[in-house]
């Protein structure tokens, strides 16, 4: 990955060593038992890989997004989704505070995230705005102190472990800004489960890293709480977008390799007819398919991750990385699944799990359709279809 950097190579041998001691029967347990996997996430936080891309003065690395995206696909190698998801928020997610969070806040936050000591959800989608993010109505109103915020989130992940909740909210209706992207404002405060009701969502995959709908009604939240300036929340939004594509495509890429290479081992070790299935170019062709496609995915998410860390433009690079990297993950699990036959089906090869897991690759955190749209309109230059 990354032209095998030595310092990246470093990177990934440090964070396979912790992945090292959680094997498959964990992962599948965890899956099984819906049950969060605090075990590894504690191991991480304590060999210090949840800050590496926290600033240095507060106990972080201060590393960029190709050694985050390095992380990522490691744990995702090891552990699907079920163990990228578990620590993901902490590579990019709590970026709007440490870019526009004041001195005192970030004091009082960050260092406690890199430690693992807090876990943050993030509070953004909303039932009836989706990707739509200037049309949420969860409503921040000003009072004595701080604001009384009521409305309800969607799709929250990690509310049933996390502690804090990063949540976007308006402090002015959508009609009555001058663009649909002002009026919107950004707290980083305590998710009170005393004061928030946290319904959890049964899904496809991913069992052991809770999606949530949150309802908030009539909440105080402290001003400090606020980060950066009153209805600026949005563009701060806007600052964490491109990494979290880079860093999901590099996860899926991972998530497919893994598939890939039980695939191959399968079609090995497999005999039929006296002989082994990976004889059969019906089985190696689709394979080597798969293994050019995220070859290719890889080298897009590089070429995004070092125009990110050059300070560069990277819009188009970012989100044609996340729609390649979860494509080609999402074909190399399904043809592993189809290489092992029927007991690609049974649990005990892994290669179902790593299939429903991968799929919320194509689905988060933006559409397939919506990356589309953009590389039409910034890219070609064509007219906005919506």
């Amino acid at each position: 990955m990354f032209a095998d950097a030595p310092e990246l190579l470093a990177i990934q041998e440090g964070v396979a060593a912790v992945c090292g001691r959680f094997g498959d029967e964990y992962w599948a347990q965890c899956d099984r038992e819906e049950h969060f996997p605090t075990e590894f996430h504690r191991a991480m936080a304590t060999d210090g890989w949840l800050g590496v891309t926290m600033p240095e003065r507060f106990g972080g690395a201060g590393l960029g997004v190709r050694e985050a995206a390095t992380v990522m696909h490691t744990v995702a190698r090891h552990g699907a989704m079920t163990a990228a998801s578990s620590i993901h928020i902490n590579m990019f997610g709590p970026h709007p505070v440490v870019v526009h969070g004041s001195p005192e806040q970030q004091e009082r936050w960050l260092p406690r995230l890199v430690r693992g000591e807090d876990q943050v959800c993030f509070g953004v989608t909303e039932p009836n705005a989706g990707l739509d993010t200037t049309s949420i109505t969860t409503f921040a109103k000003r009072v004595e102190g701080g604001y009384r915020i009521s409305g309800r989130k969607m799709w929250t992940t990690t509310a049933q472990v996390a502690n804090k909740i990063l949540l976007l909210t308006r402090t002015t209706p959508k009609a009555e800004c001058a663009r649909p992207t002002d009026g919107i404002t950004l707290f980083y405060t305590d998710l009170d489960r005393s004061q928030m009701e946290v319904r959890r969502i049964p899904k496809h995959g991913r069992a052991a890293v809770d999606s949530n709908a949150v309802f908030i009604d009539d909440v105080f939240v402290p001003e400090g709480d606020r980060v950066g300036e009153e209805g600026k929340g949005f563009r701060y939004l806007l600052d964490g977008l491109n990494p979290e594509r880079i860093l999901v495509a590099a996860e899926a890429i991972a998530i497919g390799e893994a598939a890939l290479h039980r695939a191959a081992q399968y079609a090995r070790d497999r005999t039929v007819f006296n002989r082994p299935i990976g004889m059969n170019q019906g089985i190696q062709h689709p394979l080597a398919e798969c293994w050019v496609n995220l070859q290719a995915a890889m080298l897009m998410t590089e070429r995004a991750a070092e125009l990110y860390d050059g300070n560069r433009p990277c819009g188009a690079e970012a989100n044609s990385a996340k729609l390649l990297g979860a494509r080609a993950g999402y074909q190399a699990c399904l043809q592993s699944v189809m290489t092992h036959g029927g007991m690609g089906y049974a649990k005990e090869y892994h290669v179902e799990r790593l299939l429903r897991e991968v799929l919320l690759t194509r689905l988060a955190p933006v559409s397939e359709q919506m990356i589309l749209c953009f590389i039409a309109e910034r890219v070609l230059d064509l007219p906005k279809s919506y």
